[in-house]
């Protein structure tokens, strides 16, 4: 019988959905993939065949997807454009080689309804990848592939990367950021929640791939409410005792200079904190505003509010 993969296994989201996948398909069944495979120790001894390999590293992708009938995607770890594309593609197209039918790809939630272009830096490399996938899926030399594109919500533990890397052990007066805090905002989705939702979805297809009601579709799942960055700013404000933070809209280039900006936003040797300033337009443009019911559904509940998922973030740090 074929296995489930996921790649990489141990980050934020792969590591929430395999502790999810865990409790839904028997762990024989998952090959799970990192860079570094010791930090799935626990997961191999319950019985998951673990494996090395490493975006980076093409030599590693080669035969690690042997056996993998559906694989997890998972993207990344950057905002980089043409770097991460390329590597999403490398991955893609060695799963491909090694029989893999069907990808399920962790994609982000910009770019509205589920529409194929963002203002976004960080988007740029998610639609390339889309369409990457549903060109595949199309294409007459792949007749059995199909995917799933899974649109995460912006986790509400991520709030740092949109408000200047506010830190609320020690807050600034003003968040200097190319935004004025009002709406659109953002529907804001704690990560552990996505991680159950996204593992419930790929466990459906485990079960029933003939029927599986997702074959080639992109899913948005999101928060149910929708914060402007003013109301986020807030709410930081009320969890730690200071209500005088302010927002102060700034240039692009004002917004990049800042100390924090560049540490944060470096990739292979290239600080791209004047780029994701594009990420402010997008969301001024509505792109984080819209709000599905399928997260809330996938979970059979409420999803967890930003304030109960910050608050905690913060008390426990």
């Amino acid at each position: 019988m074929s296995k489930l993969g996921v790649f990489p296994a141990s980050g934020g989201l792969g590591g929430s959905t395999v502790q999810h996948l865990l409790s839904l398909v028997p762990a024989q069944n998952l090959v799970l993939i990192a860079r570094k495979p010791d930090q799935l120790a626990a997961e191999s001894r319950q019985g998951a065949v673990v494996r090395r390999a490493d975006y980076d590293d093409e030599s590693t992708l080669e035969r690690v997807f042997e056996g993998i009938g559906a694989l997890f995607l998972i993207s990344y770890a950057s905002c980089e454009h043409q770097h991460r594309s390329q590597a999403h593609r490398t991955a893609i197209n060695a799963a491909l080689r090694n029989g893999v039918k069907h990808i399920f790809y962790s994609s982000l939630a910009f770019a509205g309804d589920l529409r194929k272009e963002s203002a976004a830096l960080v988007m740029q490399a998610h639609l390339d990848t889309e369409a990457y996938l549903d060109e595949l899926a199309h294409s007459p030399a792949h007749p059995n592939f199909t995917y799933t594109v899974i649109r995460e919500g912006l986790y509400s533990e991520s709030f740092p990367i949109y408000t200047a890397f506010f830190n609320p052990a020690a807050p600034v007066d003003e968040i200097k950021i190319p935004h004025d805090g009002s709406g659109p905002g953002i529907a804001w989705v704690k990560r552990e929640e996505l991680g159950e939702a996204t593992a419930k979805i790929i466990a459906t297809y485990t079960h029933n791939p003939l029927a599986y009601p997702y074959l080639n579709r992109t899913l948005l799942l999101t928060g149910a409410k929708v914060l402007t960055l003013a109301e986020v700013v807030g709410i930081l404000g009320r969890i730690i005792g200071k209500r005088d933070i302010r927002i102060k809209r700034v240039s692009a280039d004002e917004y990049a200079a800042q100390p924090q900006c560049a540490p944060n936003l470096t990739y292979h040797g290239v600080d791209l904190s004047k780029d994701w300033a594009t990420a402010w337009q997008a969301i001024a443009n509505g792109e984080c505003s819209v709000v599905t019911p399928l997260l809330r559904d996938t979970l059979g509940r409420e999803p967890e509010d930003f304030e109960t998922t910050v608050r905690r973030q913060i008390e426990s740090a």
